[in-house]
């Protein structure tokens, strides 16, 4: 009987200790599962709220106007508005929601200076982002190009390059224009080259004087306006602290134009101040220059090694027979040879270096010589390598 008695009280306990424990493994999933699944419903409210707050705003300021439409609305872009100008008359005629999100994107993007002025066709039904994209990628019709003037280009070779890319028809105008030189004589630069003795002789009244940079001129731009466009920059190249140094030196602006443009067409830019320096020195001594790029000037042919002909060819450009200066400038010459033609290398003008001669053709590598029997040595060296590279070029 007892034992029946303690078996039903241990039966008892044992019940009540499972259902203890029951309990216990219950609270404790829940308290575990409790937070996740209010984390859960909270991020999907919040995913709702942000959702509908997204499309509100998409609707309201990014969306298409029309969607749906495939009008299309003619949209210009004239010269000189700003982005600001646009965006509001984008807004205006119904092609975006807002001129403030489409200029805000634009400034944020990058493309707030690069909208190309034209004509467009474009729709209520396309993306602001679109309109964006194609504003700056212009309409195939541009109103302006960039045309380029290189260091050392002739008056003829940039001609003839401003015939290649379109911006004129033929060179004769655009030529026959920089010969006189008489319309730019409002540029006082140009009215003191052609108040000169020997305006009459040059070739181009305007070689020199056009100054060599990259320039962005108008699709329709006159042979006129490109000469006026690259004038206006000569001052800017030829500063007046540099005029001053010019006349410091005893020479005229024209005459360190026309120096540079040798020192130009001779060297590299390493080599551009020894170069002046020679140069220099030479006309201090009243030595002729003997320089070969004034005869390549006049024959258009660019000779390593030049014969007696060439030499001897009468011109007031050709340094082998007259004295001093050439009577004008024979290329383009950039600011750096312009720096050079004022500023000589100081050892090589006290060192008195009045020789130089070209080493290996394809290198541009100078020699500089002091003396005469120096200089011969060096030609007697160098000359085969000249012979060959002419010879290489088709040129006798």
């Amino acid at each position: 009987m007892k034992d029946r008695k303690q078996k039903r009280n241990y039966t008892y306990r044992s019940m009540r200790d499972e259902r203890a424990l029951g309990v216990y493994w219950y609270d404790r999933l829940w308290c575990l599962l409790r937070p996740v699944l209010i984390g859960v419903a909270s991020l999907v409210v919040v995913i709702g709220i942000l959702t509908a707050a997204w499309n509100r705003v998409y609707d309201t300021f990014l969306a298409p106007p029309e969607p749906d439409s495939g009008e299309q609305v003619i949209f210009q872009v004239e010269s000189g508005q700003s982005l600001t100008r646009v965006a509001n008359n984008l807004e205006a005629a119904g092609l975006i929601r807002s001129h403030t999100v489409f200029k805000y994107y634009c400034d944020f993007a990058g493309l707030g200076q690069k909208l190309q002025v034209g004509t467009y066709t474009l729709s209520p039904g396309m993306p602001f982002t679109e309109i964006a994209d194609l504003l700056t990628r212009g309409d195939g019709n541009p109103l302006v190009r960039n045309i380029t003037l290189i260091p050392g280009w002739t008056l003829e070779e940039f001609a003839a390059y401003l015939v290649k890319c379109g911006a004129l028809e033929d060179t004769a105008e655009f030529l026959e224009k920089c010969r006189t030189g008489t319309d730019y004589s409002d540029y006082y630069y140009v009215a003191d080259v052609l108040a000169t003795k020997d305006a009459a002789k040059r070739k181009y009244v305007l070689e020199g004087y056009l100054a060599p940079n990259t320039y962005e001129v108008y699709t329709s731009a006159t042979a006129d306006d490109i000469i006026r466009k690259l004038l206006s920059q000569t001052e800017r190249a030829f500063p007046a602290d540099w005029q001053d140094r010019a006349q410091e030196l005893g020479y005229t602006m024209d005459e360190m134009l026309t120096l540079a443009s040798l020192i130009e067409k001779e060297a590299k830019k390493d080599d551009f101040a020894r170069v002046s320096a020679v140069f220099h020195n030479r006309l201090k001594q009243n030595i002729k220059l003997g320089s070969d790029v004034t005869i390549h000037y006049i024959t258009g042919v660019r000779k390593m090694s030049l014969s007696q002909s060439d030499l001897q060819v009468d011109s007031p450009y050709n340094t082998y027979l007259y004295a001093g200066l050439p009577v004008g400038p024979i290329c383009a010459p950039s600011t750096d040879a312009i720096q050079a033609a004022l500023y000589p290398d100081e050892t090589y003008l006290a060192e008195n270096y009045l020789y130089f001669c070209a080493k290996d053709p394809e290198s541009g590598e100078l020699h500089f010589s002091r003396t005469l029997e120096e200089h011969n040595q060096a030609v007697a060296i160098y000359a085969p390598l000249w012979k060959q590279y002419d010879e290489s070029r088709g040129i006798e």
